[in-house]
């Protein structure tokens, strides 16, 4: 079996307004006692599985999994290697916040294994950045990408935020250009999504939250592509994009159903040696997890077995998230046709209005309905 490893780390300096994952700000717990119980969880899921596995990437997120000191990030990664096989070329992600880095961390954190970089700099403009509740200004952001480039990092993704309140075109593109400037391998370039339950969404529905005009936002997400586009990167998800060779393997392997496990308080997992799958997801309050995994328990919380309408479903809208499209080919081969009818005649009629193209078996958004690519996959839920 080949898969995914994801570890979760939920600690950050400050929770930003805008931040919906399962992290927090303060705990009682410590970095320690947090990487003992992920060890543990580890060593059990292992004993559950039928045979050897052998993990192609390895991803650390959170919350700030660069607060965690080289030291406990070897650690994991060790765990890997001896529990899930993480194998010897394997894409070993960290994701990192600047203000959170030294020169010492990240040669650490490079000599554990640690050989792709995802720094959190989202804007390089302060007034944004503290518009967000990000801990750390512009010139942090810079200064913590050339430090990963001088601790040995080739390969450096950036994530970068548009459709922000009060943010301007003019600040969008130039927040782009420093990024091809600074010679990222990776720009991950979302629109800001206001989630249920964060403080943006109290202060949108106050309406304390300026937001762009919707065509503001087009704009910014057609002013992406041509900017990255002509710096040589391909966008090959809606929000992604890369030089040659430098495309996220381990998202790659979600957007493709691919199994990947998960590790620590929130993770989710899916297991798919069938086609189908099982999915799960541990345990989201801390200590709820640490009393789980202290007792000898799996910390699952929910499981679902998917079903073959699941499977075809996620199949679709996963895969047109991938700008090459989608292969019907082997989606036929493995379901067969009776599963695909509903889903394959809604690609005629998204072909004729012009939003898929069809090339032989495959199918793709068309380039003009990327921005409406929501709408799309809603028609396959």
């Amino acid at each position: 079996m080949r898969t995914g490893i994801y570890i979760h780390y939920p600690f950050c300096l400050k929770k930003c307004l805008y931040c919906d994952f399962n992290s927090a700000a303060s705990s009682t717990v410590g970095p320690e006692q947090y990487v003992s119980a992920l060890l543990g969880e580890m060593e059990l899921r292992q004993r559950l599985l039928p045979g050897p596995c052998s993990a192609p990437t390895l991803y650390f997120g959170g919350g700030t999994p660069s607060l965690m000191s080289p030291p406990l990030v070897g650690r994991l990664i060790e765990a890997t290697v001896r529990l899930f096989g993480l194998e010897s070329d394997a894409e070993v992600t960290l994701e990192a916040n600047p203000g959170t880095l030294t020169p010492d961390k990240l040669s650490g954190f490079r000599a554990a294994g640690v050989n792709r970089l995802s720094l959190g700099v989202q804007s390089f403009e302060d007034r944004l950045l503290a518009r967000l509740g990000r801990v750390h200004t512009a010139r942090e952001a810079v200064d913590s990408f050339r430090l990963a480039r001088r601790a040995g990092f080739d390969n450096i993704s950036i994530d970068l935020m548009h459709s922000l309140p009060e943010q301007s075109l003019p600040e969008w593109r130039a927040a782009l250009q420093e990024g091809i400037a600074l010679g990222a391998e990776h720009v991950s370039a979302y629109a800001l999504t206001v989630e249920d339950g964060t403080p943006f969404a109290l202060l949108q529905s106050s309406g304390e939250l300026p937001l762009p005009p919707e065509e503001w936002a087009a704009r910014m997400f057609e002013s992406t592509c041509e900017l990255l586009t002509a710096a040589g990167y391909r966008q090959y998800e809606i929000s992604n994009f890369a030089l040659p060779g430098r495309a996220s393997r381990h998202n790659s392997a979600y957007w493709s159903r691919q199994s990947y496990l998960g590790f620590g308080a929130g993770a989710h997992s899916l297991y798919n040696t069938d086609g189908l799958g099982h999915r799960w997801k541990n345990a989201g309050e801390l200590d709820a997890y640490l009393t789980a995994v202290s007792g000898g328990r799996i910390p699952e919380e929910e499981g679902e077995e998917l079903s073959v309408e699941d499977a075809v479903s996620e199949s679709f809208f996963l895969g047109l998230r991938m700008l090459d499209g989608l292969d019907l080919a082997p989606l036929e081969a493995r379901y067969g046709e009776k599963p695909l009818e509903r889903h394959l005649d809604e690609v005629a009629r998204l072909e004729k209005s012009g939003l898929l193209l069809r090339e032989g078996s495959r199918i793709r958004l068309a380039p003009h309905a990327v921005i409406l690519a929501n709408t799309v996959f809603s028609r396959f839920l």
